[in-house]
């Protein structure tokens, strides 16, 4: 690993910071370097807020501020060109005087997408682009879908018995049968707490009438999605209890409420298309979707998905739903106690 690929690996691990704080804005990081010494570092914190080029220069110390002009900038994703809800940073680059600057990959937004590097360029600045290009794409692998493909970054996750089911066939009570450990239960909300947006089907949504919150983690909880084809789910469900945005996707539109908004679907055409087309009509760009086996199924069948995080738990149901049938790459085994977690990439090769 060379020197530019050891500043801008500090990068991504800086940017990583701002996973699920960002939205719709990706993660970046930046560092200021001179003559082997950092003397500025920072990421992107929130939406709004200074991007990650403004918060490392900002963070140079008042006798360091002289050596900015001899210095070199790195950041993990293009500094962008355009003014948005704060200034471009190719242009504080160039006003401070910068003159060496070193990029992980290409801005896929079109507002950006090569015009940061032109405008540095124009100006004088030695620009290098592309350094571990693949790492710094990964890292906003939500981001780059989205702007790419049209559509979010799709994540599925389901909890199987060690006999493959994901739920007896009778239940006694509207809750959820507890197939993982309390550990494993925190970590899916630490996942709720880095996405976009969650999604379930009707069924999941009756028999088990989840809140999709953040209980058991700190963060912005995501944006609700329910299936409901025919209104089935009655206004006493927790996911219509207003407390966080949702969206209800049915047949037949009704007028939205604060936080509870209506979007019309097609049940007889390809639903998983339709949907991605919401998402991307409201600018989410990642979604987990937590169940059924039906609605996972769906989108498993139709190819529409990126990521699948599988827990099996050590527990036998014996009768009841089998759980989605999947084939993908696996990236990534562990334990978490008695509990085993598998995540799947999907191998048609057009994800990021």
């Amino acid at each position: 690993m060379n020197i530019h690929e050891i500043y801008i690996k500090r990068c991504i691990e800086l940017a990583g910071n701002g996973l699920g704080r960002t939205y719709p804005n990706p993660m970046v990081g930046s560092l200021i370097v001179h003559n082997d010494r950092i003397i500025g570092e920072g990421w992107h914190r929130k939406a709004g807020e200074p991007h990650a080029e403004v918060n490392a220069i900002n963070s140079v110390a008042a006798e360091d501020e002289k050596l900015l002009s001899s210095s070199t900038i790195y950041v993990s994703l293009e500094p962008c060109s355009h003014y948005g809800k704060t200034p471009p940073c190719s242009d504080l680059i160039i006003d401070k005087g910068i003159k060496k600057v070193v990029i992980g990959t290409i801005d896929p937004f079109a507002k950006v997408a090569g015009r940061g590097i032109k405008k540095l360029m124009d100006a004088g600045c030695e620009v290098n682009v592309g350094v571990l290009d693949k790492e710094c794409q990964n890292l906003n692998k939500r981001f780059f879908c989205f702007h790419k493909n049209k559509r979010p970054y799709i994540i599925l996750k389901w909890a199987q018995s060690n006999d493959r089911f994901i739920a007896p066939v009778h239940k006694t009570k509207n809750r959820p049968v507890w197939i993982t450990n309390k550990y494993a239960g925190q970590l899916v909300h630490k996942w709720r707490s880095e996405e976009a947006s969650i999604l379930v089907g009707t069924t999941t949504a009756l028999v088990d009438d989840p809140k999709l919150n953040l209980r058991k983690w700190h963060g912005e909880a995501p944006t609700r999605l329910v299936i409901d084809k025919n209104h089935k789910i009655p206004n006493e469900n927790a996911l219509k209890d207003r407390s966080q945005k949702t969206i209800v996707l049915c047949e037949i539109e009704k007028e939205d409420k604060e936080n509870l908004i209506y979007e019309e679907i097609d049940f007889s055409k390809e639903i998983c298309i339709q949907i991605c087309g919401i998402l991307y009509k409201h600018e989410i760009q990642s979604v987990i979707i937590e169940g059924g086996r039906k609605t996972l199924q769906q989108f498993i069948d139709s190819g529409l998905w990126d990521e699948a995080r599988v827990f099996t738990g050590n527990i036998q149901i014996r009768d009841g739903v089998k759980a989605p049938e999947l084939k993908g790459i696996l990236i990534k085994e562990e334990n978490i106690q008695d509990n085993n977690l598998k995540i799947y990439k999907n191998d048609r090769g057009d994800n990021i």
